[in-house]
């Protein structure tokens, strides 16, 4: 059984391989293409639960966009929460933008965050005439970092009506602790998962799309009973025909320390919301991973064995090898590709090229372990509240 394992998984690094390329390539047209001259008026939601690490940074960063008519609606559970203060603080020093802390309330039957949202959309539809509303709406986080042409490089791919939403995605910049690390490892392949396909996914980190799109997809019901806003809008986006496009240049640097622990919690609160509203890649990422690492360990036990018994271990090696260096090779082409796009923290994410290249098999075996307790654990605890996921649009809000 060796040789079979070793060589699916070999095929599986090898063409992992060729998908890094791909998206090397993708990156590097979409970084070199003129900026767009589509700029239609837009409303940029953020949902807010807690302080985030420059929570008040980030905040002004949404509101120094460079872009000609835009407006911020931020959400919130009740004034009660930290972010509150910290955020009425900047709008009162920050005039330039229209913006509005809304009060949500509190989530009886869906996600916090999804909750947010439905309330940010029946606020932005009910108010004033037609001519009110904005063309697009853009969603985005209160932890992630953006550069002044965030907006701009964001909206200007919905300008071809096919496209029915576009989507950037996370890099974690590691804080020099193990566990931020290790948190980046985990991250960073599922960034370059995405590119010039159909299949790519929302990260409601980053997302946008018109107004009318989210009518004919009817995203409010697909919200309705859900923790998860990104999943159910690629599945809304997908049923309707339309297609989500990346754009490399909204890829969002996060920073900040995390302790072990919560990068556990994380990681796997990202799987088990994954198993229940896409089970095929839950199954897949699981199949995938431990192919990998039964290849790996096995091989690499089997060369060390043999060296230290004094047999020839050229053929347990090149196993290895051939599981092994293709992962390392894709590595390096991520990382190229992220420093090219996050230029602004190429320092400070140099000291860890090497990281980067060598120990992605430990983001295999945290994924390994996320995809085990996925399929026994439909509860997750997302910023103090927990949830049951009981199905994609039934969700119980536990305390």
């Amino acid at each position: 059984m060796f040789w079979p394992v070793v060589i699916l998984a070999a095929a599986q690094s090898w063409g992992s391989l060729w998908t890094g390329i791909r998206y090397w390539k993708y990156a590097r047209e979409r970084l070199a293409s003129p900026p767009s001259a589509y700029c239609p008026s837009v409303a940029v939601i953020v949902p807010c639960r807690g302080v985030d690490p420059g929570l008040a940074e980030n905040v002004r960063a949404l509101l120094r966009q460079e872009y000609p008519k835009y407006e911020v609606i931020f959400v919130v559970e009740s004034r009660s929460d930290p972010a509150y203060p910290v955020i009425r603080r900047v709008l009162d020093q920050e005039r330039e933008v229209p913006a509005v802390i809304l009060e949500a309330g509190r989530a009886r039957a869906c996600g916090q965050k999804v909750h947010n949202l439905l309330v940010a959309l029946e606020y932005l539809e009910t108010r004033g005439e037609e001519g009110e509303k904005p063309e697009v709406y853009a969603f985005t986080d209160s932890d992630a970092q953006r550069d002044p042409h965030w907006l701009r490089h964001l909206v200007a791919p919905l300008e071809t009506l096919g496209v029915g939403a576009t989507t950037g995605y996370r890099w974690y910049i590691p804080a020099g602790s193990f566990a931020s690390l290790l948190r980046s490892l985990w991250n960073a392949p599922i960034a370059t998962a995405l590119g010039p396909h159909p299949r790519n996914f929302a990260w409601g980190g980053s997302m946008a799309l018109r107004r009318e799109t989210i009518h004919r997809i009817r995203l409010r019901e697909y919200w309705q009973g859900s923790v998860s806003d990104d999943y159910r809008l690629t599945e809304a986006v997908r049923r309707a025909g339309g297609a989500i496009v990346f754009v490399p240049r909204c890829l969002l640097p996060s920073s900040g320390e995390c302790s072990l622990r919560e990068v556990v919690e994380f990681t796997t609160r990202q799987i088990i919301i994954t198993r229940c509203y896409a089970p095929h890649l839950w199954l897949l990422l699981w199949l995938s991973t431990s192919l990998f690492l039964l290849a790996f360990f096995w091989s690499g036990a089997r060369a060390l064995l043999h060296l230290a018994s004094g047999e020839r271990a050229v053929e347990p090696a090149l196993a290895f090898l051939a599981v092994y260096v293709p992962g390392v090779l894709k590595a390096m082409v991520r990382t190229c590709v992220v420093e090219r796009v996050l230029s602004a923290y190429r320092d400070q994410l140099r000291p860890y090229r090497a990281a980067y290249w060598l120990l992605y098999p430990l983001a295999s075996l945290l994924f390994f372990y996320n995809c085990a307790i996925a399929a026994f654990s439909r509860r997750i605890s997302w910023r103090g509240i927990r949830y049951e996921l009981r199905a994609p649009d039934r969700t119980l809000v536990l305390e």
